[in-house]
């Protein structure tokens, strides 16, 4: 069963890299009066290639992998295609890493990339996991509260990959989409899922049967039942 609108198209799919950015867990701002630390505010990098590992790139970190990083979301993919509604709409200019992206993308977004899709990349292989819904930090990344609100309801959200195979990753891409899984569920259809009101219950339940989703996205739609 299908239940989303992503047809799996021919592999070997081309996706290109603008960018690829990481940074070590820094000081962010004050939050409710308390100091907080991220990895949000990322760079490019200059390196030839890095090393993928299963938690994250060669020079990223995460503060709390209570809820940041982790196996589920190694590595996060923005695609560099909704650049400019962002830039119109906040009214600055906005490059790559401007969400706290690992990979700036071009060539695909969330209404063409499912969950279980697998991507090659140099000697590693990912695995698309799950859509991001961004916390507080996001708003303190970019001075603006409204922003995680504003991600929820574009559907602009990029979306979170798994490292099934480890490996050195040329920062100059390419990364070559090598399966698409069948059951053909979008990162598009998953936000839409896990938002109140935007799905039917069957299609819920066929979303719950995607294998490859993570687990903490099978316990929000799990709650959507």
């Amino acid at each position: 069963m299908t239940p989303a609108g992503c047809v799996p198209e021919r592999i070997d799919r081309l996706i290109g890299l603008v960018s690829v950015n990481v940074s070590g867990a820094e000081y962010l701002g004050e939050h409710r009066g308390r100091p907080v630390r991220s990895g949000i505010a990322k760079r490019p990098v200059a390196a030839a290639d890095l090393w993928l590992g299963r938690i994250n790139l060669e020079g990223d970190d995460q503060a709390d992998r209570g809820v940041h990083g982790g196996p589920d979301k190694a590595v996060y993919a923005y695609p560099s295609e909704h650049l400019a509604a962002w830039s119109d709409e906040l009214g600055e200019e906005l490059g790559p890493a401007a969400f706290g992206e690992n990979l700036s993308t071009t060539g695909c977004t969330e209404d063409d990339v499912c969950i279980g899709d697998r991507w090659a990349w140099g000697d590693a292989v990912l695995e698309v996991c799950q859509p991001r819904w961004p916390c507080f930090k996001l708003a303190l990344h970019r001075g603006r509260g409204d922003i995680g609100r504003r991600m929820k309801e574009s559907g602009r959200t990029g979306w979170y990959l798994r490292v099934l195979q480890e490996g050195r990753v040329p920062v100059a891409g390419p990364v070559r989409v090598v399966e698409r899984h069948p059951m053909g569920a979008t990162v598009w259809a998953m936000h839409s899922a896990a938002r109140p009101g935007e799905a039917p219950t069957e299609v819920v339940s066929a979303l719950l049967c995607v294998e490859p989703l993570a687990d903490e996205w099978k316990a929000a739609l799990a709650e959507r039942l």
